[in-house]
């Protein structure tokens, strides 16, 4: 349930899941020009995107304000319904627990991201939240999408604040 797909098993689905990926790229580049972490997600029914988010913590000083939830909730209120049954989730760094557990509540099918996330992954890395036979509803993991560009677009943010904290106080 969580290797990627083959590229000769499913390649009209791989090149969707490129393409969307590419949309939570966007979203995450944006979000990166903010000063926010880097990370994006964009939700897709029958083929057309219905949410969008980026990370917004610092600016909206909201702990839940993950690209995840914030594309999520956009779907919903455009649909009408809390309920995502059909939906992808594309996301550009694996949902941590916070954002594994609303993708299982809003009924999603599938989610698909980026890079694994190490320190808070939550699908794959550190737990299996979207797999756990325990929980009401279950989605389907797509991991590595596009991996090393979704990793790329965090390192090049971090090497930037690292560089900004170790300049002199006044210096460009």
């Amino acid at each position: 349930m969580t290797t990627p797909p083959s590229h000769d098993d499913a390649s009209p689905r791989l090149s969707d899941d490129e393409r969307f990926m590419r949309a939570a790229l966007a979203e995450a580049a944006a979000a990166a020009r903010l000063g926010e972490v880097p990370v994006g997600a964009v939700v897709v029914m029958n083929g057309r995107v219905v949410g969008r988010g980026r990370n917004l913590r610092e600016r909206s000083q909201d702990p839940s304000a993950h690209a995840e939830l914030i594309a999520v909730r956009a779907a919903a209120a455009r649909l009408g319904t809390w309920r995502l049954s059909g939906a992808t989730v594309y996301v550009t760094l694996e949902p941590c627990p916070m954002c594994a557990g609303a993708l299982v509540n809003a009924r999603v099918d599938r989610v698909v991201w980026g890079c694994d996330d190490p320190k808070a992954g939550a699908t794959r890395t550190l737990f299996a939240i979207g797999s756990d036979p325990r929980l009401n509803h279950r989605f389907e993991c797509t991991p590595g999408v596009l991996a090393d560009e979704c990793a790329a677009e965090l390192s090049a943010f971090f090497a930037a604040v690292r560089g900004r904290r170790g300049r002199a106080p006044g210096a460009r």
